[in-house]
């Protein structure tokens, strides 16, 4: 079986979670291409350009995540995804892993519009950015870093901007994609709600 779920949206929208329940469930390899992004982004900081940090990728640079989770790593990440030739670097590899036997879910900000235009299941997972923002702003906390709420709803606003705005691969919901709004949804209703989604494609 070759089917492949696409799923978009912005930071914290809760698109991850939904990502990794639904692999589990149907299956399905899982790629976070933030990641991709987000190793690329801590090299760039570690003095690395961004196309040669792209072009070195290798799986060990995914992990840790929690090394890649810091607000500093995710700013640099939304910086270098906006150079068309990092982006041209990781191309091949999404979509080589898009298509793999058995399956695959990917989450991202341009999966179901650039990487996998014909996936058979596209969602786009969004809320509200104060809603976002609190969730990030708990996960950060949790995770020992010291940010305020307003640092944590200003960076989301910033990323939001520059991700929806560059020029290559912009965040945009497909127009065959299917909406699912958390702002107000508990993480199992959203589950519920990709769940059908994926089922309705399988049948």
């Amino acid at each position: 079986m070759k089917l492949t779920v696409a799923i978009d949206g912005p930071a914290a929208a809760g698109k991850g979670t939904i990502s990794k329940a639904v692999a589990r469930e149907f299956g399905l390899a899982h790629l976070d291409t933030g990641l991709l992004y987000r190793a690329v982004g801590a090299k760039v900081l570690a003095g690395a350009a961004p196309v040669e940090a792209a072009e070195a990728l290798v799986p060990a640079d995914l992990a840790p995540e929690d090394a890649l989770r810091t607000p500093d790593v995710a700013q640099a990440a939304s910086r270098v995804a906006a150079d068309p030739e990092v982006r041209a670097k990781l191309l091949e590899f999404q979509r080589n892993f898009a298509r793999r036997e058995g399956g695959a879910v990917l989450d991202g900000r341009d999966i179901g519009t650039v990487i996998c235009p014909d996936a058979e299941v596209k969602l786009f997972v969004t809320a509200s950015a104060e809603a976002r923002a609190e969730r990030r702003y708990k996960e950060l906390i949790g995770n020992g870093h010291e940010v305020t709420p307003e640092q944590v709803l200003a960076d989301v606003k910033a990323r939001d901007a520059r991700d929806a705005g560059r020029d290559a691969a912009p965040m945009v919901a497909a127009e065959d994609a299917v909406m699912l709004d958390t702002t107000e949804l508990s993480i199992a209703e959203a589950l519920d709600r990709a769940r059908e989604c994926i089922r309705l494609k399988i049948k």
